[in-house]
């Protein structure tokens, strides 16, 4: 018997890798107003794109960061590893690779 022909598979709703990040990023935004976050700035990135990616930390634990060209060039203050700082962010999911990150608005 295939899995068309099992009653108790053939009602449950398959999701796609894809279709299963879009939602969970979906509900990631929408659950979460823009927050404050602090934390130390690590393994700062600076591509030709003009965007900054780095890692937000603390003792306990990490999270991704991106902080996109536009707001990038507003910064007041060089941003270095090793920075404490206070961002401002939306909670989100990157798709493609299934990353929690903060997409972050200001510094």
């Amino acid at each position: 018997m295939n899995d068309s022909e099992n009653p108790s598979t053939a009602r449950r709703e398959v999701y796609s890798v894809a279709r299963l990040n879009r939602e969970v990023r979906r509900l990631l935004e929408s659950g979460f107003a823009r927050i404050w976050v602090e934390g130390e700035i690590s393994n700062l990135a600076r591509p030709s794109s003009g965007h900054l990616y780095f890692t937000l930390k603390d003792a306990g634990a990490q999270i991704s960061c991106a902080l996109f060209r536009n707001r990038a060039a507003r910064l007041a203050f060089p941003l270095d590893n090793g920075a404490q700082v206070l961002a401002q962010a939306q909670v989100s999911l990157y798709e493609a690779r299934g990353n929690y990150q903060l997409i972050v608005d200001r510094l």
